[in-house]
């Protein structure tokens, strides 16, 4: 990441709104700022497949469900956050992914500027990608503060999006035992 460029990009923004960049309290805030964008856009740097590629031969081949993953991200559209829970599932071929390697994978994703429905995709896509499972299911729900602080302003209200792959998609009963899961 380029400091220089980011804490110039929130000087140029406090004075945009008429801030007095050499105010005592905003005197650091550029430099606050550059090392947070490391912190919280660092999923742009990361690949999943570096965590999804510790896998364990299993003869259990049923579901494997890591639910209310906690997460944090930035909507691209407004650079203000969205959060709450991912719940992700898949069905084993032979082989499963440690159960932290899940929620990292949600991490490298929720970790840069993002929409909800792209990331529950991508959640998606890495475990096909990398584990080769029989089936994948992902759901998130999360809260935006584009839409909590700003615009339509309704705190409270939640966004929820899924995606079906393999034998999630084709089976029914599947779809319907994750989302117990999930709410039990």
């Amino acid at each position: 990441m380029d400091k220089e460029k980011i804490k110039e990009g929130v000087r140029l923004l406090l004075e945009g709104i008429g801030e007095d960049i050499n105010r005592e309290g905003l005197l650091d805030t550029p430099d606050r700022i550059a090392r947070m964008c490391e912190q919280i856009y660092g999923g742009l740097t990361q690949d999943a497949g570096v965590h999804l590629a510790k896998q364990f031969h299993a003869t259990n081949n049923n579901m494997v469900l890591e639910k209310d993953i906690t997460f944090y991200s930035t909507c691209e559209h407004h650079l203000l956050p969205f959060y709450g829970k991912a719940h992700v599932a898949y069905i084993p071929d032979q082989k499963v992914a440690g159960l932290s390697k899940l929620a990292r994978t949600v991490e490298v994703y929720a970790r840069r500027p993002q929409i909800q429905e792209n990331m529950t995709a991508q959640i998606a896509d890495a475990l096909e990608k990398h584990l080769a499972p029989k089936g994948v299911m992902v759901m998130i729900e999360a809260e935006h503060m584009c839409m909590t602080m700003r615009g339509v302003q309704k705190p409270g209200s939640k966004t929820v999006t899924t995606i079906t792959r393999g034998a999630f998609a084709e089976d029914y009963t599947l779809q319907q035992t994750f989302l117990q899961m999930v709410k039990g």
